[in-house]
């Protein structure tokens, strides 16, 4: 194991081409880890814009093919002397678990799953409920709560969403940000809000994902409803927003609410695991998962009571000291440690069992 202050070289995977909340966080953690003065790789898929978000002293290895893609990493670790390899998604986390001669480590964005996570030597949950049910006696584990990355790449211009949508000053902004996916819920959202937002409110989705289409077609007809697409503005668009709404029928930690909370706007939140601990005891409103209907109502009743509010009264004040982006990263750096601590321990038993064989 390298000495407590002697700097790691540290390789982070995540295969995905375009950028979501799993892989914001991936990309965050090493860039604050390389800050640190670690030694940080990515290893991901060639052309991912993961590449482009990366800091200078971070280093990008893109495989081209999806083929034997355990193995490679597994090379590419060896070849780097990586103390740790951390995988972030399902297949990531399944290649990193090839790279044996490393402390393998998985987050958990979505949820456990034996196939990818089972043969990991340490496990980093995102909320309480997650770390609670993992299976007992296998990987190291530890709960450390995702915070909201720094964003590199500054707007151009400052973004004017209400004018770029062109509301008027008495119209409300209805706002949600995430994959178009399934798993997300927009379809959700757009049936609540063409049922039940008033007239002159105005909804508008930030994201990318395999449901545009269907979500356009779900929205056609209504011009009150706006999917946006990917924009690297979030944090300025969220300025523009009245409400902050997160539809997911499944939700580990949402990112999208922590900047909610940030920006200090209403949110409305499906009761999804990670929303259900992000949420206790804050000023946000939750309804039951998967009822369009209920959260339609809901998102209504919501814009009523905003319309009674003057402007400045608006913002509210949420508990965010526990989602620190300096504690989370020194934490996660701590974890490591005590994974190679764990693995150092247990090579005489490893070495032992092997001469037992060979004998």
């Amino acid at each position: 194991m390298p000495p407590l202050q002697e700097p790691l070289t540290l390789v982070h995977v995540v295969f995905s081409s375009r950028i979501a909340g799993g892989e914001r966080h991936c990309i965050d953690l090493a860039n604050a880890q390389a800050a640190l003065g670690h030694r940080v790789h990515v290893i991901g898929s060639a052309g991912s814009a993961v590449a482009g978000a990366l800091a200078r002293g971070v280093t990008f290895h893109g495989l081209k093919l999806p083929l034997l893609r355990g193995w490679r990493v597994a090379a590419l670790a060896r070849r780097l002397g990586a103390d740790v390899v951390h995988g972030h998604l399902g297949p990531a986390c399944k290649a990193a678990a090839h790279a044996r001669r490393s402390a393998r480590i998985g987050t958990l964005h979505v949820g456990y799953k034996a196939h990818h996570h089972a043969r990991l030597d340490g496990l980093v949950c995102v909320n309480r409920a997650q770390h609670e049910s993992l299976p007992k006696g296998g990987a190291l584990t530890s709960l450390i709560y995702n915070w909201a990355p720094e964003r590199l790449v500054a707007p151009a211009r400052p973004t004017d969403l209400r004018a770029e949508l062109r509301l008027a000053p008495h119209q409300l902004l209805v706002g949600s940000v995430g994959r178009l996916h399934a798993s997300k819920g927009m379809d959700l959202l757009v049936q609540g809000f063409k049922a039940h937002a008033p007239a002159d409110a105005v909804l508008a989705i930030l994201g990318e994902g395999p449901d545009e289409a269907r979500l356009k077609a779900l929205a056609a007809g209504d011009a009150r409803i706006h999917l946006l697409g990917f924009r690297p503005d979030v944090c300025e668009a969220l300025k523009a927003f009245d409400l902050f709404v997160s539809p997911s029928r499944e939700e580990t930690f949402s990112l999208a609410i922590l900047e909610a909370m940030h920006a200090g706007l209403p949110v409305l939140s499906t009761a999804t695991q990670g929303p259900l601990e992000l949420l206790a005891g804050q000023p946000a409103r939750l309804v039951p998962v998967g009822n369009a209907d209920l959260l339609g109502r809901a998102l209504a009743e919501e814009l009523a009571l905003l319309r009674e509010l003057p402007p400045h009264a608006r913002p509210i004040s949420y508990a965010t000291a526990a989602y620190d982006r300096g504690n989370a990263v020194n934490r996660t750096l701590g974890f490591y440690r005590d994974v190679l601590q764990r693995q150092a321990a247990l090579a005489p038993h490893f070495e032992d069992e092997e001469e037992a064989i060979i004998a």
